[in-house]
């Protein structure tokens, strides 16, 4: 009896570490846990190469000129009565809605075009059409700013055999915005075609045939079958490509490097300029941080939107 009363406090002792093993097998067991391990290192990766930047430029907007002395938002607040500045948060939204629109209106029709090739054939037009998607962005712009040139323009030059004189593309201040959001729709659509090639072939079949028995012609059965069938997906790409464009650089900055007086400048542009240009850092990052409500109001829209569908679906 002795020696059972002083052995059974031992007990818990050796139950412990085996409870503490059964509920890590049971956790690693989880599908939940293993997904977060293999997403571990992505989120890693973010943290150190997206967060540490954006906080960093955070607390960089709040020094002066020399980074030396808190000024918390009076860099802000010097923005804000600059005219450069409000013109600059002007031409970021023409360019970046308009480019999206084109984007996604020409997209969606090359998307329709390709769905509706042969199966054999797809995959050479695909790959051709994603060309544009693929090649450095950095690279195919200066291609165009051979095209745009002032004195060999390819395209002056075949303007002229219907007697339309020489166009400025990038001396004029309309025409260098038409230039950049045209290359940047060239070098976009590709992206939006593929992402509704894909989201068109996810469409069932029987849907189709079920609105064609109920005598819907072609406009119907795209209004009433094909696009909602395609709005999240729609909403998706829309969403990432306009905060791709937004934060476009190389584009603006090759083809015009924001002129003709400062007419192309977008925020990213802008802020190189103020930033690093005339070397004030904490300035350029104020620049930079003003795209994150814009786009943090466009996110929460779109979003919304696509949350409440789901809801009622």
């Amino acid at each position: 009896m002795v020696d059972a009363t002083l052995r059974s406090p031992a007990i818990p002792a050796v139950a412990s570490p085996r409870k503490a093993k059964s509920s890590l097998r049971r956790a690693m067991g989880r599908k939940s846990t293993i997904a977060f391990l293999m997403a571990l290192p992505l989120i890693l990766l973010i943290t150190v190469l997206v967060l540490y930047p954006a906080l960093y430029s955070l607390y960089l907007a709040t020094l002066n000129k020399g980074m030396t002395r808190f000024v918390g938002f009076g860099n802000f607040q010097f923005l804000f009565k600059r005219e450069t500045f409000w013109m600059v948060v002007q031409q970021s939204c023409i360019f970046a809605i308009t480019a999206v629109i084109f984007k996604a209106i020409i997209g969606f029709i090359i998307a329709h075009l390709v769905h509706n090739i042969p199966d054999k054939g797809q995959r050479k037009w695909r790959g051709m059409l994603l060309v544009p998607w693929v090649i450095p962005p950095a690279m195919s712009c200066l291609a165009w700013l051979w095209l745009f040139d002032p004195s060999y323009s390819a395209f002056n030059w075949l303007l002229s055999f219907i007697n339309v004189g020489p166009i400025p593309w990038t001396g004029d201040a309309y025409w260098a915005r038409f230039s950049v959001i045209l290359v940047n729709v060239w070098i976009g659509s590709p992206f939006f075609m593929i992402m509704y090639l894909a989201a068109l072939k996810s469409v069932p079949e029987q849907l189709y045939e079920a609105a064609a028995i109920d005598g819907a012609n072609w406009w119907q059965r795209m209004w009433y079958v094909t696009l909602p069938m395609m709005r999240n997906i729609i909403a998706i790409t829309a969403l990432f490509s306009l905060i791709v464009t937004f934060a476009n650089f190389d584009i603006v900055q090759i083809l015009t490097d924001g002129g003709p007086i400062d007419k192309t400048h977008v925020f990213a542009t802008w802020a190189f300029r103020v930033g690093i240009r005339s070397v004030d850092i904490p300035q350029g990052a104020a620049v930079s941080l003003f795209m994150v409500p814009i786009l943090a109001v466009a996110a929460v829209i779109i979003l919304r939107d696509i949350t409440k569908r789901g809801n009622e679906a």
